[in-house]
Parts: structure tokens; sequence; C-alpha cells
């Protein structure tokens, strides 16, 4: 938590200096009203943890808390603390910092191991596959515009006629290059097509759920599989992210729920 940047803009206001000698269990007070010392010792750490040091660092958290005081009591006393939305606003946000602090703690116990990234590793090279493929492709909304690209390309520059039909917003631009890719990394049916092409074809119509795509294969090869080292973060944050979902899955299945007027 960032505090010294919500309370950035009101540092001005307060340019009082504290002596360590004055510093007491709670290092200042603003109208009566405590500068806790713990707050100083968690901003403190929180900086320190960054990189920040310094002898005045303590002494400008402090100037920082006592300027974020007198804004904060001069609202109270405007009554900005009762706003309806700002009460909710608070509340959600209390609720996802214990969430987040749930979630961080369930993956300091159930860290992903050296052993699970190696094996990920391993299905990821599977998943692969030996052989990848360069091509470029125009999608279309139906049967008949894709027989009419179809018979257009075989005649004309195919990535100028992507340029003028495609619907594929990714690769459009780019005259309907899709670049290297996995067959796996595509839908069924059109990597079911590029595998049995051959260098420069062009294919018939394809049909997927995003509609028909007319395919030309530029070229193929070994698949140019990335380093563990490379991969090793990704992979990392992926099994984490299948941990949490297992996680709420159970919680969501041991919970009674009731949602009235929602649909199954």
């Amino acid at each position: 938590m960032k505090i010294s940047q919500l309370i950035a803009t009101i540092f001005a206001v307060s340019t009082l200096s504290f002596a360590a000698s004055s510093i007491a269990a709670d290092p200042a007070t603003v109208n009566g009203k405590p500068i806790k010392q713990a707050w100083v010792n968690y901003i403190m750490k929180d900086a320190q943890a960054r990189g920040q040091k310094g002898d005045n660092l303590k002494n400008a958290i402090i100037n920082e808390l006592v300027g974020s005081e007198l804004a904060y009591q001069e609202a109270v006393k405007q009554g900005i603390d009762k706003d309806p939305d700002l009460i909710i606003a608070s509340e959600i946000g209390q609720r996802k910092l214990v969430v987040n602090a749930f979630l961080a703690d369930f993956m300091k116990k159930n860290p992903v191991s050296d052993a699970d990234k190696k094996a990920a590793y391993e299905q990821y090279k599977k998943e692969l596959g030996d052989k990848e493929y360069s091509a470029r492709h125009i999608l279309v909304k139906t049967e008949a515009e894709a027989n009419e690209v179809a018979a257009a390309v075989k005649k004309g520059d195919f990535a100028k006629i992507a340029k003028e039909k495609s619907l594929d917003p990714g690769s459009k631009d780019k005259g309907g290059d899709l670049g290297w890719f996995s067959p796996a990394g595509m839908v069924k049916p059109f990597s079911d097509a590029v595998t049995t092409m051959k260098k420069g074809e062009i294919s018939a119509p394809i049909q997927t759920q995003f509609g028909w795509h007319i395919i030309k294969l530029n070229d193929s090869r070994a698949t140019q599989v990335p380093s563990y080292d490379k991969v090793k973060d990704g992979l990392e944050r992926t099994l984490q992210q299948r941990k949490l979902e297992k996680l709420m899955l159970g919680l969501k299945e041991k919970a009674k729920i009731d949602v009235p007027g929602a649909t199954k």
C-alpha cells in the first residue's frame, strides 16, 4: 500500500520537524488525535522494502501522516466520511485487502515447486508439437463471401485482399499474416487444414466458430521451443492461477450460495 502516494498532495501543508528525542510511544498528535507509532512502523517497513533510506525517513513519514490527519479531520468536520458511496468503497476496499492477504497466505503455504514447473514445461513442449507453421488468412462472415475471396486470391495479391476483406483485427492490417504458430494454438478445423497443406498452397474455405477462413501456407519448420529459463516465470504464474482456481472452486462447492433470479 503506497500511502505516501495517497497523501503526497497534502504533504506541503505540514512543515513540522521532529527531533528524535520528542518521539514518544505515539510520535505526534493533531488536535489531540494520535499519529500512531504502528502506522509509522508499517509505512517505514514498506518504504525500506522499496529501497528508500535516509536518516530523515521517519520524520518524513510523520510529516506525511500529520498532513493526512489534518485533511482527514477537516473531511470529517464536513461530513465527507458519511458519504454513502465512500462508505461502500471503504467496505469493498477492506474486503479486498483481507481477500488478497488470504490468497497471498495460501500461495505462501502452497508454493509452486521447481518440479511442478519442470513438469509443466515438458507438457508445454508436448503441446507445441514438433512442427510449427507460418500462414496468412482471410476471415469473412459467410460461405458465399469465402467462395468469392477464394476465387479472388487465386488471381490477385493475397495480402492486399486480406487488408481489404478480412474481419480479423489482429492480422488484417498485416495482410492476414499470423506469424509462426503451433497447431495447438489454433482451433481444430484451422489447424487440421494447415497441417495438411503444402508450402504456398491456398485452402478452400474453412469454417470455424469465428467464421470462414481462406488460408495460405507460407512455410513450416521444426518447432522453436523457448528455453526453460525463458518461460519458467510464466509457467509459475499459470500454475499459481490454477492453484487459486482450484481453491476457489473447492470453497464454492462447499458453500450454500443463493442468488435469487439467477439462471444456472
